[in-house]
């Protein structure tokens, strides 16, 4: 929204929130956005085996298939998708916050695809938070930096 683009999301949580495949459909759009429903995701971004298992089979042909190398060793690559493996977990622990797993691989989705601008997603880390939660800004900003590192310094 920062670049005025269209964004909606839609989460799914339930009882996977505990351990299972809880997921999150996010929409970025330059035009306005009938329904926050998606069949056939064009980029996906699993987190663990279980996920990859149940979402990869519905992401488009020619989609852009992100996880999380560090969790999934031995991904059922599809022939079909670009593939990108970024080891987030172990990159955010090295920064000292394994919670900020995700802001890794929002970092590489972005280097990636250059859906959005940096400055964007840097901002929209800072303004999003809650007040309880200013303290962990810097470490999301730094696992956002590192996770585009790691896809730059691969394409270099």
């Amino acid at each position: 929204m920062l670049e005025g683009k269209e964004a909606t999301w839609f989460p799914s949580y339930g009882a996977e929130v505990r351990g299972g495949t809880a997921n999150c459909t996010v929409i970025i759009s330059d035009e306005l956005i009938g329904s926050p429903v998606v069949k056939n995701p064009d980029m996906l971004i699993t987190m663990n085996d279980e996920s990859m298992n149940k979402f990869l089979p519905v992401l488009k042909q020619h989609g852009l298939f992100l996880f999380d190398s560090s969790l999934i060793k031995n991904p059922e690559l599809r022939t079909d998708v670009e593939t990108a493996g970024v080891p987030a977990t172990e990159i955010s622990s090295r920064i000292g916050n394994t919670k900020s797993t995700n802001m890794v691989l929002l970092g590489a989705l972005v280097a990636k695809t250059g859906i959005l601008q940096k400055a964007s997603i840097l901002e929209a880390v800072e303004s999003s938070l809650p007040e309880r939660k200013t303290k962990i800004i810097g470490s999301n900003k730094k696992a956002v930096m590192e996770g585009m590192r790691f896809i730059e310094d691969k394409k270099s």
